[in-house]
């Protein structure tokens, strides 16, 4: 069969279930693809082929008996965030570069218990810090896309800027990825993939290395809602290793995608109309509006009066919780350890200083000041009010609607470059994302149409803690209504 890279997740595991094609096929596909591209993209930091054939065998001798899971055979690539038995993960860092964990983190647990082949770990930004994956320590991912009459390379997002790329590029099935303050939705939007992240706590944080533990959270980017509802729900579970975990059933998220949303009511916040939104945006938009009430659903002017201050609060929370976890990479117990040093600070300040990149380095900074003495109420007790009145109004509207539409992102994929040098800039990205962490409320991005250079924009959809499965619903309505089919031409 020609074309195995181009499946979806979905397509790919109904065909290795009817035996249409081997686990081994398919792998073997997708580990050429990523030698064709990778050292354009440079969306893969480690490349597991031998792992991933030996996968694939191990599926093909299940999938032969009739047995297996349900992503059996399927090739994924794996955020180099989550540890990985064997296999280097580096968090896309100098820090723990080299570093081979001795154990598994319970997400990616959990897709190879459901039979998934890993093909790889995936680049990404420093201690997933970062909106545009230019801060890896091993180089930028570059973004399939290309805009028309341009040449120049553009950002795949970030921080999980090359589960985006690979799915966009055809080098994977699917990929996990992780969010903190946007980290699965703004790459998503920009490449024209689907990424959801969930209600905090449904996903396991064991094995994830950790920036700002009160919000990070595992998800997947797919090509599809329904791929992103089939790999979700292989990657949540309960586990009494993440005290944050919830123990909730699991619901069956593929039964949400294609029902009928009619009569749902879909929030339209006037908070998010922000300065200096493109009018791409705004039409977008506008038009994820229309087609929801052609699906049945009324629309609801809302109002989020704190949103203004999301970006303040999350960029002192944050940094504040990175300095506390970050804290161990001190060259002694764990991370690079500096070499001639002449005494034992000599050692932590150089170690520190070789291993961390200046994004990690700036908030580490920011950290570390917000939480001492003298500005710890200044700042961090502050900001940790305003997250609570953020909470509080998305508790009202609950009342009012049953999700939210926004924009995802407030332009399309800009250069490689553009934004490094004013970091309020590149800050600026998590503008529509920020206020689903700090709620702690699932957020999907669904590829919704295309901006005047041919860059994929999306829309977002945000809903109320633990009902992903509306989430999924109106998300598939979206998709359905947009059509969106655009793929990256091949240049790499």
């Amino acid at each position: 069969m020609s074309d195995l890279t181009k499946l979806t997740l979905k397509a790919a595991v109904d065909g290795l279930k009817a035996k249409q094609f081997s686990s081994e096929e398919i792998t073997t596909a997708f580990l050429t693809a990523i030698e064709s591209a990778n050292p354009t993209l440079n969306a893969f930091v480690t490349v597991t082929a031998d792992k991933a054939i030996d996968m694939a065998r191990v599926a093909d001798a299940r999938l032969a008996k009739g047995e297996g899971g349900t992503l059996e055979g399927a090739p994924l690539g794996i955020k180099d965030l989550f540890c990985t038995d064997g296999v280097q993960t580096t968090a896309g860092s100098n820090m723990l570069r080299g570093f081979v964990p001795p154990y598994e983190s319970t997400v990616s647990a959990n897709l190879w218990r459901d039979g998934a082949v890993m093909l790889g770990k995936l680049n990404m930004d420093e201690f997933a810090m970062g909106s545009s994956n230019e801060t890896s320590a091993f180089g930028p991912v570059v973004n399939p896309w290309k805009s028309t009459g341009s040449n120049a390379d553009l950002t795949p997002g970030g921080s999980s800027g090359g589960s985006a790329a690979s799915v966009a590029a055809d080098l994977c099935l699917a990929a996990t990825a992780s969010d903190t303050g946007g980290s699965i939705r703004q790459p998503a939007a920009f490449t024209g993939t689907v990424g959801i992240k969930p209600t905090y706590g449904r996903a396991s944080r064991f094995g994830m290395v950790a920036f700002a533990s009160s919000l990070d959270q595992a998800g997947p980017i797919t090509r599809t809602v329904a791929d992103a509802a089939l790999m979700l729900k292989s990657m949540c579970s309960f586990d009494v290793k993440d005290s944050t975990s919830l123990d909730v059933p699991i619901p069956d998220w593929t039964a949400s995608v294609g029902q009928s949303i009619k009569g749902l009511r879909i929030g339209v916040p006037k908070e998010y109309v922000v300065d200096g939104m493109p009018a791409e945006i705004q039409n977008l938009w506008d038009q994820g509006i229309a087609w929801l009430k052609d699906a049945g659903c009324e629309i609801v002017p809302i109002s989020l009066p704190h949103t203004k201050y999301a970006l303040p609060a999350y960029y002192i929370i944050a940094p504040a919780e990175a300095s506390s976890n970050l804290a161990r990479y001190d060259g002694m117990r764990f991370g690079h350890r500096a070499e001639g040093t002449t005494s034992l600070t000599d050692l932590y300040e150089t170690s520190r200083a070789e291993g961390f990149g200046g994004e990690v380095k700036r908030r580490l900074i920011i950290g570390a000041y917000v939480l001492s003495a003298g500005f710890y109420d200044a700042y961090y007790v502050r900001a940790l009010k305003v997250r609570r009145r953020i909470a509080e109004d998305f508790d009202k509207v609950w009342g009012q609607v049953d999700a939210i539409l926004t924009p995802s992102t407030p332009s399309a994929a800009f250069a490689l470059g553009d934004k490094q040098i004013d970091p309020l800039q590149m800050y600026l990205n998590d503008i529509f994302t920020v206020t689903a962490n700090l709620a702690g409320l699932p957020g999907i991005s669904v590829p919704a149409g295309l901006d005047s250079g041919g860059l994929p924009l999306g829309l977002q959809v945000i809903g109320k803690a633990l009902d992903e499965a509306t989430v999924f619903k109106v998300a598939s309505a979206l998709e359905d209504a947009a059509g969106f089919v655009a793929r990256p031409d091949k240049w790499w």
